[in-house]
């Protein structure tokens, strides 16, 4: 249950960077959702474990968890913009 609300934060902040901020807008909304979902997997999956305490179980829904969730899905974001508007991909 918790990677379907990491994935839908993911995908909503992918759609406000897309609607409020322009980001790949030549891609589409779509993509957009799908790099800020994918983003906020990870961040949650395979980041936040690295840096927060072996006490705190990594399974379970928190704060610091959405927040490690969120600020890759942002980074991703960006990374995805930065590199279309440089490159094309």
């Amino acid at each position: 249950m918790d990677t379907l609300v990491w994935l839908v934060a993911g995908g909503l902040i992918g759609w406000l960077s897309y609607s409020y901020l322009g980001f790949n807008e030549a891609r589409g909304v779509a993509v957009t959702m799908v790099i800020g979902a994918v983003g906020a997997l990870a961040g949650a999956k395979l980041i936040a474990p690295i840096f927060m305490a072996a006490t705190t179980p990594s399974s379970e829904l928190s704060l610091p968890l959405m927040l490690f969730a969120l600020g890759a899905a942002a980074g991703s974001l960006v990374l995805g913009n930065m590199l279309h508007q440089r490159w094309g991909v």
